[in-house]
């Protein structure tokens, strides 16, 4: 038996839900039905259905909105205790990617959500920088990397990482996995924030892409993991948008 904790272990955890994430027939398969019942329906007879818990017909986007990132935060909790101890922390900071958006958001003095009330988010900027410690290695925290934005909100993510990769049990330039990843990641960043860029999806199709193929590449390389969940991100954030377009923008027109 492999043992909880190892990279054996944990591969062979990350290749299992590699392998049953739903393929492109299933996703058309979501996108080309209009009622909101039949479209969650569908979706949870795929691999996506844990997604989807908590969320039903009558869902509004602020349901929607807690329910996935509770989702993707129980993800990250779960990989990180699959992993070997000295990787958990870089694993776990990975939580607070869902936030950062949020964070830039209320750092720019933006009215917080309807959502954000009921989600842990709120309690944990509400506590001091010290108090953070509970959740994650250190005093760095959702509070911290907010009063920090407040300064710059331009600032937060690169923040995000420098915290990441002090986190890392290695140099990221010691694992060419890890470093494929960052650079990977920051090209569609640039490529993304691209103002002549007219389709979003496209470059995301292709992240996606290059992911996976990174992912059969990186057998039992810790970096799996974080490759994992860039892919779950991904996932989180395709399904995201299948839901609001029919709850909150019904008349628009679905995939052609």
């Amino acid at each position: 038996m492999i043992d909880a904790g190892s990279l054996e272990y944990a591969h062979a955890r990350l290749g299992a839900r590699f392998g049953e994430r739903p393929d492109e027939l299933a996703w058309r398969r979501i996108e080309t039905i209009r009622d909101v019942g039949a479209m969650l329906d569908a979706a949870r007879a795929t691999p996506l259905g844990p997604w989807m818990d908590e969320i039903g017909p009558d869902s509004d986007a602020h349901a929607i909105e807690l329910a996935l990132r509770a989702h993707l935060r129980r993800r990250v909790t779960a990989i990180a205790g699959w992993m070997p101890s000295a990787w958990r922390a870089s694993i776990e900071w990975c939580a607070l990617l869902t936030d950062l958006p949020i964070l830039q958001h209320l750092a720019r003095g933006g009215v917080p959500p309807r959502w954000l009330r009921d989600d842990p988010l709120a309690a944990e900027l509400r506590e001091d920088g010290a108090a953070q410690g509970g959740r994650v290695r250190g005093t760095a925290g959702p509070a911290s990397l907010l009063a920090a934005g407040k300064l710059d909100p331009d600032r937060i993510a690169s923040l995000w990482y420098a915290e990441w990769i002090r986190r890392l049990p290695v140099r990221i330039t010691a694992s060419p996995w890890l470093a494929d990843l960052a650079r990977l990641l920051a090209a569609h960043a640039v490529a993304f924030r691209d103002p002549l860029q007219v389709d979003g999806w496209a470059l995301r199709r292709a992240l996606h892409a290059r992911l996976s193929q990174l992912f059969r590449r990186a057998t039992l390389e810790p970096a799996a993991a974080f490759i994992f969940l860039a892919l779950s991100a991904l996932d989180c954030e395709r399904l995201r948008g299948e839901l609001l377009r029919r709850v909150v923008f019904p008349q628009l027109p679905l995939a052609p």
